[in-house]
């Protein structure tokens, strides 16, 4: 007898029953059709796990192939392809890949410039970290948008004794700095010959990022420190400099040496233990100095009333030296020792500055504009600000 007959001969044997019996005997009905319903849906269930398990050991299976032949099934297309691009501007490769492109124009697809492969991408930021001192201590984002907005809170909530009786006063209200940091566009034009391009031997690919890079890191090395924000980031020098003691926000402190252009020759250190405790205690755990070769030549030589010197160089290749126990970065963009120079910086700046920047790297072959000569015009979007200003403090070489 089918579910439908025994619950019509239900119905009918039950014209005399009472209310609970005709609820009892529905309840019946609808836990026989759920339990058919969950046994259904586990069925589906086991097969989608058994359909998953032999996907999963396909996967495995290319996964321990040799090294090599799985680098050849996965790279090469790519790297050729672009490899394709860069030497004759055959697009083919490319187009057939499913890259993605920038194109500016629906005649021709590629006038707006391919995206770099990752292999030469991770080339280019790796140089980029390494070279450019503010990058790889400064906080990095990476953002889609044109700017990226900082929200900073550099005031204190109130706060006051209450006791069990008075009425309770209201305390001061915490305020929010909005700090917009534009991206700008950065960009290289290296160029080579055809003739170059046409030799199989050279790497044009590891030429182009070496180039490239190199570009970059300068450009945004300066920009960093001295940039004034208009068509490139604003470096943290380009803001108004005041005295520590009167510092407000928007401005970066400074604490002068005693002498004009010059350490004073009587305490020639106190300038440094000065710069070191302007800075917040909350800041100090993770600051560094920043420096150019020549004043770090000056610095070196300083010594406590002890005799000990403040400089100690790092034990590892890849340590950094320490002055006074906090690590220093060489940047050649910092100015030179003189009058009224603030030529050392100290502060946490991976909270006192940003860098906001988009993580694609876009290039245009052209071979029109400089001939015999093809012309690679790469860009990247980049940004860059001073996000907490009392994360960092300045050395002026100035009496006050």
């Amino acid at each position: 007898m089918s579910k439908t007959e025994t619950k019509a001969a239900g119905s009918s044997l039950s014209g005399g029953a009472s209310p609970a019996m005709e609820v009892k005997t529905a309840l019946a009905g609808f836990l026989s059709d759920f339990n058919t319903f969950q046994s259904d849906i586990s069925s589906r269930i086991q097969k989608q796990e058994d359909r998953l398990t032999m996907i999963d050991r396909k996967n495995m299976t290319h996964a321990h192939r040799p090294v090599l032949s799985q680098a050849a099934d996965l790279d090469a297309p790519h790297k050729k392809a672009f490899a394709a691009y860069l030497r004759s501007g055959d697009d083919d490769g490319l187009r057939g890949l499913e890259l993605e492109e920038k194109a500016l124009s629906t005649a021709v697809a590629a006038d707006g410039g391919y995206l770099v492969d990752p292999v030469t991408a991770d080339s280019i930021a790796g140089v980029l970290r390494n070279a450019s001192s503010i990058r790889s201590i400064a906080n990095v984002v990476q953002v889609e948008a044109t700017a990226y907005d900082v929200l900073i809170d550099h005031t204190d909530i109130g706060a006051g004794w209450a006791s069990e009786t008075a009425a309770t006063a209201t305390t001061g209200t915490p305020l929010l700095e909005r700090i917009s940091i534009p991206l700008h566009e950065l960009s290289a034009l290296p160029k080579a010959s055809q003739r170059l391009l046409d030799d199989s031997a050279f790497d044009v690919e590891g030429w182009l990022a070496e180039r490239i890079a190199n570009k970059f890191a300068r450009a945004e090395g300066a920009a960093f420190i001295t940039g004034d924000g208009i068509d490139k980031p604003k470096g943290f020098l380009a803001h108004t400099a005041v005295a520590d003691s009167a510092w407000t926000w928007g401005n970066l402190g400074y604490v002068p040496t005693g002498a004009a252009g010059d350490f004073n020759a009587v305490a020639q250190s106190d300038a440094i233990v000065d710069l070191v405790y302007a800075l917040g205690a909350r800041y100090r755990a993770g600051a560094s100095f920043v420096m150019n070769s020549k004043t770090a030549g000056a610095v070196r030589k300083m010594k406590d009333v002890d005799g000990r010197f403040l400089w100690s160089d790092g034990l590892a290749a890849s340590e950094p030296a320490r002055l006074m126990g906090y690590p220093v970065l060489i940047s050649e963009d910092m100015p030179d020792i003189a009058l009224d120079a603030t030529a050392i910086a100290f502060g946490d700046f991976a909270a006192g500055y940003t860098v906001a920047e988009r993580p694609d790297l876009r290039i245009l072959r052209d071979p029109f504009s400089a001939k015999p000569h093809v012309l690679f015009y790469a860009t990247k979007r980049v940004g860059g600000d001073v996000s907490d200003f009392s994360a960092i403090k300045l050395l002026k070489f100035s009496i006050s």
